[in-house]
């Protein structure tokens, strides 16, 4: 049934009628599917309200099908089973272990009606979508080779294969969705909304895109030899870029011995670019190598040998960089993943190099390239499995540095394992408050309490209320003036507001001007807030209970230059100005009259 792929050659498509209706049918179950599993999760009902049961049934429901299109025609039944079988095991374990692990975080947007719903991780999603993608190329070569390990060129042709028919998949759904949107601004001309208010329907976007992509993996299976011809295309034009590529690590390489590595540390993201520059070069040195047979011209080849050697000390730069962090710092979640990207890339870096000191033409990439792509596989494995789960190392790397005084309490930032630190997190902020209520210490237990009611991690720099942090951020004029005592009584970080607060009111180390001013006419005064460093400008008032709530906003609509060029001083006081022009009432409403001119240009602070 299956032919070994020959080196250049584009394999025969072993497609038949029959598999084209199966993958039309299977997208159009995948699309339906996808839309009941949105369903439930926008009225938060069940499977939705059962993570553990959601998560691995959304995964599978967007993964799987995918799987059994591309296989369909190139897997005997007992392969394709054992394959499926084997993936969806995977899939399902990894993502209940991440909705696990998830446990105590905060639940995630999801759907029209804004349900909260907890999704899976982004970073699985990722990370599976790619490790997938490799196991399953792995797959198909094996099988069209009839061997566990197939020929190098088998390999190629497939993963390249697999790659163009994925990207132009997503290219074809782009443009039914913009055939559509066309459709519907042509029935809009003739007053005719139906169409532009289907395509709005998840009833109908999910299925369509779903069964567009299906439909989009069958013909480019089906027509291998346009595949091949446009991956050549790419590959050729990616492989005259890697001799500019390599030109330029090359010059910054030779630069490090006289600028140092202090600029690098600098930018705090050294690591993440240097490995950045690792995958192009991998990526370009493949593309100019190809499966070792194709006729490369003679600088391409010079470049490919000299990058080979370059990736070596990138590499070596970035584990620098990143033994650094650590070492001052601790191990977070992201320096576990760059520790486990830099692994993968001191795979290719030694590898390449090996290839590279070597006569002949790199032919060691090819052992090279197989042996990285299952430690790929394995180190997603251990890094999204309770083996070595990143947020349980991070957490007790972080514990240590405050248990060992490497960092203060003071300093130390709970946060992190409230978000980042998943489960375990929790789990330590619950010990580290059961110890400050031993000790009595009543700083630490305020910082826990703050964090364990933050909604979110943006809420980071909303602090736990002191009645004298308000008093020390906001400067009052006129001199000697002084706030009311209910203002400065009120607990700025509870108040939901219609209008964005200024940061002043609940951050610690930000500061406002305060004016007292009455705004209302009523002979009371209101507070003025402008905040000196953002867009703020307030107006907060006290209601009959003695709460104060913001207002209104200031809105810039004309500037007299001479009074902006005056010196700003405790006497230059803002003051109330009659309007111009009257707000107007029209049958029960009442309008507000916009100035058609907004502020002069130039008169912006």
């Amino acid at each position: 049934m299956h032919a070994a792929v020959q080196p250049g050659a584009a394999p025969a498509s072993p497609v038949t009628p029959r598999i084209a209706y199966l993958r039309s049918a299977i997208g159009l179950a995948q699309g339906c599917t996808l839309y009941f599993l949105y369903l439930v999760a926008d009225y938060e009902v069940w499977p939705a309200i059962s993570p553990l049961l959601f998560a691995p049934l959304l995964l599978l429901a967007l993964f799987c099908p995918v799987l059994l299109i591309s296989a369909l025609g190139h897997l005997t039944r007992r392969q394709l089973l054992a394959w499926l079988g084997t993936a969806a095991v995977l899939v399902a374990g990894l993502a209940v272990y991440d909705l696990w692990r998830l446990e105590g975080v905060p639940m995630r947007w999801s759907g029209a009606r804004k349900a909260l719903v907890t999704m899976p991780s982004e970073e699985l999603c990722f990370f599976l979508a790619a490790s997938l993608f490799i196991a399953h190329a792995l797959v198909l070569s094996g099988a069209a080779d009839r061997r566990r390990i197939a020929a190098y060129a088998t390999y190629f042709e497939v993963a390249w294969k697999l790659g163009v028919q994925l990207a132009f998949s997503g290219l074809f759904v782009g443009i039914t969705w913009a055939a559509l949107l066309l459709g519907s601004q042509l029935f809009k001309l003739v007053k005719l909304d139906f169409l532009a208010k289907l395509i709005e329907q998840p009833w109908f976007a999910i299925p369509v895109t779903a069964f567009a992509f299906s439909s989009a993996m069958h013909l480019t299976d089906v027509r291998p030899a346009i595949v091949q011809g446009i991956r050549g295309l790419l590959l050729v034009l990616a492989s005259w870029i890697l001799p500019v590529l390599t030109l330029i690590v090359a010059g910054f390489l030779a630069s490090l011995p006289f600028t140092g590595l202090e600029p690098l540390w600098a930018t705090r993201q050294a690591a993440t670019v240097l490995l950045c520059a690792d995958a192009a070069l991998v990526i370009l040195i493949n593309a100019a190598w190809q499966n070792g047979g194709a006729p490369v011209a003679g600088v391409i080849r010079l470049s490919a040998r000299v990058a080979a050697l370059l990736l070596a000390p990138l590499t070596a730069i970035a584990i620098y960089a990143l033994a650094l962090r650590v070492g001052d710092h601790g191990w977070t979640v992201d320096r576990i993943v760059a520790a486990a990207c830099m692994l993968v890339a001191s795979c290719y870096a030694l590898g390449y190099a090996a290839a590279a000191l070597r006569k002949g033409w790199l032919d060691l990439l090819a052992p090279v390239n197989i042996g990285t792509a299952f430690v790929v596989l394995g180190t997603v494995l251990l890094l999204f499995s309770p083996l070595i789960d990143p947020a349980r190392v991070a957490v007790n790397s972080q514990l240590a540095r405050l248990a060992s005084g490497k960092i203060g309490a003071d300093k130390f930032d709970f946060a992190y394992l409230r978000f980042e630190g998943k489960r375990f997190g929790q789990a330590a902020l619950a010990q580290l408050a059961t110890a400050a209520a031993s000790r009595k210490d009543q700083a630490l237990q305020e910082k826990i309490a703050e964090v364990q009611a933050m909604k979110d991690r943006w809420d980071k720099e909303i602090t736990f209320f002191k009645p004298d942090m308000v008093t020390a951020n906001l400067k009052v004029l006129p001199a000697g003036a002084r706030l009311p005592d209910s203002f400065l009584a009120m607990n700025w970080a509870d108040q939901n507001s219609a209008l964005p607060l200024p940061s002043c009111l609940y951050t610690p180390g930000t500061h406002c001007t305060a004016y007292l001013l009455d705004v209302s006419g009523d002979g009371k005064a209101e507070v003025l807030i402008v905040d000196d460093k953002g867009p703020w400008s307030r107006v907060a008032q006290e209601n009959a209970d003695g709460q104060w709530q913001m207002i209104a906003s200031l809105e810039a609509i004309h500037c007299d230059q001479k009074a902006k060029a005056a010196p700003h001083t405790p006497n230059s006081l803002p003051r109330t100005v009659t309007a111009k022009l009257p707000d107007i009432a029209l049958r029960g409403t009442r309008y507000q009259i916009q100035p058609a001119s907004r502020l002069v240009q130039g008169c912006e602070e």
